[in-house]
């Protein structure tokens, strides 16, 4: 229905005064792709969100220009193609290079045997049956040789009857990729944010401030994290997209199910060296990457948490909340979705 719709377009334009001229234009939408509106709203952390991180604070209040974004996570089926077409090699496809990886590695660290370094990737150990304490998350995450986006699992596994679940296993240079494809960019964490709020302007969920109906708005984890998921929400792991329902302007999963990762360097400062007395217009992120967790990659901002976010670890199904991925790592809870600006699509 959406590639049928007409849209009528406010598209501002900055001149030298600072003034906003606004030109109506005609545009249809791309198909599978909603209108967000440019518009003022509070990025970051919410006064009354008990689970916000300081890395989410400040809150500042930010414009941004309106824009299309995917009405969902890129899918198996959309990557299938985009591979088939093109011919494309994923990371997590590709012969390690050790020169390379020991790049983002502490100075020193010894190189592991040739049989460890192994085209694959992460992903969630489903077996683990207790743990001691929650500080190291290699106890349910393990590096799964053979691992990618056509086996998400590792050898035997596939993404048969599957082509409606969100791609995972992709990193920040596979969805570049996919995007110089696809005449698609992967949105700022603001452009992001402000597709979450969809019609509203403050609020810490996608539907709203009510923690209490998170398990039939989004694919989280319910149970003791990381050892017994129940599944009340209808899925245990990954689930096809659409499976929840869409926020106000009809984006789909935005707050959980996979992580996704945005166009912004990742920087645990970056709110607090902001000026936040003034409104910030189409705010681009940090202009260089800051992780003491892991000082040696060079990491992007991802949104929206996942299937296995749970308020006993991370809380990451809200709209401020934000993490840090590695540029060259993926895993089966990491995919991403594209938007695209009048602009990309009248000068293609």
């Amino acid at each position: 229905m959406l590639k049928n719709l007409k849209f009528l377009i406010l598209i501002s334009f900055l001149f030298t005064s600072c003034n906003r001229l606004e030109k109506e234009i005609s545009f249809t939408p791309p198909n599978g792709m909603v209108w967000v509106e440019g518009k003022s709203y509070t990025k970051g952390a919410k006064i009354d969100d008990q689970y916000s991180m300081m890395r989410e604070k400040p809150s500042h209040n930010v414009y941004v220009d309106g824009f299309f974004i995917d009405i969902t996570e890129v899918t198996n089926k959309q990557f299938k193609k985009f591979a088939a077409e093109t011919g494309y090699i994923t990371i997590a496809e590709r012969k390690i290079d050790w020169e390379e990886m020991k790049k983002s590695l502490p100075p020193g660290t010894p190189k592991p045997h040739d049989s460890i370094l192994q085209p694959g990737s992460l992903i969630f150990n489903e077996d683990v049956k207790e743990v001691a304490g929650m500080d190291n998350y290699f106890q349910w995450w393990k590096w799964q040789i053979g691992a990618n986006w056509q086996a998400p699992k590792g050898p035997g596994s596939s993404i048969e009857n599957k082509e409606n679940f969100p791609v995972v296993h992709i990193a920040y240079e596979d969805a570049l990729a996919y995007c110089q494809w696809a005449n698609r960019r992967l949105p700022t964490e603001a452009e992001w944010e402000s597709a979450a709020q969809g019609n509203f302007k403050n609020a810490i969920y996608t539907w709203g401030d009510n923690v209490d109906l998170l398990d039939s708005n989004a694919n989280t984890w319910q149970g003791n994290f990381p050892v017994v998921n129940e599944g009340s929400d209808g899925f245990k792991m990954i689930a096809p997209v659409k499976s929840y329902p869409a926020n106000s302007i009809g984006v789909y999963d935005m707050i959980g199910n996979v992580w996704e990762i945005t166009d912004d360097l990742f920087n645990i400062n970056y709110y607090r060296e902001l000026d936040s007395s003034t409104e910030l217009n189409n705010p681009k992120g940090a202009s260089s990457c800051y992780n003491p967790s892991n000082p040696f990659e060079t990491q992007h901002v991802m949104k929206g948490g996942s299937f296995l976010c749970h308020d006993s670890y991370c809380a990451s199904y809200r709209i401020s909340a934000r993490m840090g991925v590695s540029i060259d790592s993926g895993s089966d809870h990491t995919g991403f979705r594209t938007i695209a600006t009048v602009d990309m699509l009248l000068n293609k």
